[in-house]
């Protein structure tokens, strides 16, 4: 492994278990430990645990703190009430999004941005660079871990363990409790369509918290498992769905911007963007059979190129592939036939909204 490659404080404990470990976004994760759609399976019917340490924690203080978020995000974050989240884009100055980010607010003045693994160095430094006057950025990402825990089972099982109040705490929550070596967090949030609680602890409780959680019946599950249920999900992947070129009106995330009354970073992009109108469709898709439409992968509509795959798993729910694609306006209505061309060959493909590409089957 590369000297620069980073591991989060579970490393051991993911070896113990016998983890397939893979460099991502600069660290080295567990990619699967039984079995990518064993684990995805558990977490849609009982709960899955996730090593989550990857991701890039901040935590703004002080009175400039507010100021340098709604200077920066795409969503408002004024009116989030301490004790709650917000999901947001982090936009450029031409309208494209640099990042998603959740931001939890601790404490009046205390909030918590978390990004994704690939651009935490990046964000951070974006965050530095916009900083209003009187706040506080500090990188927490060495010093704690983070472990989601997911699925219809997850509540009842981190309520009974720490807290049976936590059973009542809303989505989009975060409660705080205190630990041997620092505050716990509890945030009512996570990347899989199903409920359950991401925990940021200070990195000496880790594997203290992730052994707990495993005897209390939650299944370890690797990167692999999460792409599958985010994909099932429709949730959009940064290097994916979005990036620094594309703009949240493609995307269908204008529900993560709030222009009126507000100024940010790319504010008068995204609003001239919003007012000529998407030029392509963010979609589901679903593929006849076994093939999985693979990102870069072409669909056709007769002899049209109708688009291009940006995800792709086997669903295990839909026992079928599954994806998501930029699709020209005209073939992005559901219901729409496509064909998938998969090394010289058309596979049918169908059309679907992204919410509706999760579905339950008999045993989910």
């Amino acid at each position: 492994m590369a000297e620069d490659v980073r591991r989060t404080p579970l490393y051991e404990a993911h070896r113990r278990l016998g983890a397939r470990m893979v460099p991502f976004a600069g660290w080295d994760m567990p990619v699967q430990y039984a079995g990518i759609l064993d684990e995805a399976r558990s977490v849609r019917r009982r709960a899955g645990i996730f090593d989550v340490s990857h991701m890039g924690r901040y935590v703004l203080s002080g009175t400039g703190a507010l100021a340098t978020l709604d200077r920066v995000m795409s969503n408002a974050i004024a009116d989030v009430e301490p004790g709650m989240a917000r999901y947001t884009l982090l936009p450029n100055a031409t309208g494209g999004i640099v990042d998603d980010i959740i931001v939890y607010r601790i404490a009046p003045e205390q909030y918590l941005a978390v990004a994704n693994a690939a651009n935490a160095e990046a964000d951070g430094a974006w965050l530095h660079e916009h900083a209003a006057p009187s706040t506080s950025i500090e990188d927490h990402t060495a010093a704690t871990a983070a472990i989601a825990v997911q699925g219809p089972a997850a509540v009842e099982l981190v309520a009974r363990l720490y807290d049976p109040a936590l059973a009542e705490a809303p989505r989009f929550s975060v409660v705080e409790r205190g630990g041997a070596r620092g505050a716990w967090l509890f945030c009512r949030t996570g990347y899989t369509g199903e409920d359950g609680f991401e925990i940021v602890a200070p990195a000496g409780d880790a594997e203290r918290l992730w052994a707990e959680l495993r005897e209390a019946g939650a299944t370890p599950c690797g990167l692999g498992a999460r792409d599958v249920l985010r994909t099932e999900a429709g949730y959009p992947l940064y290097g994916h769905e979005i990036d620094a070129d594309t703009s949240p009106v493609d995307a269908g995330l204008m529900w993560a911007v709030r222009l009126d009354g507000r100024d940010f970073v790319g504010r008068d992009a995204i609003a001239a963007r919003r007012v000529a109108g998407p030029t392509r469709s963010l979609v589901g898709v679903v593929v006849a059979g076994r093939v999985v439409p693979r990102q870069g992968y072409t669909l056709y509509r007769c002899q049209e190129v109708a688009g291009t795959v940006t995800s792709g798993v086997f669903s295990p729910q839909r026992e079928c592939g599954v994806g998501l694609a930029y699709v020209s306006r005209p073939h992005g209505r559901s219901g729409t036939a496509l064909e998938l061309e998969v090394r010289g060959t058309r596979h049918a493909a169908t059309v679907v909204s992204r919410r509706d590409l999760l579905v339950r089957n008999a045993a989910g």
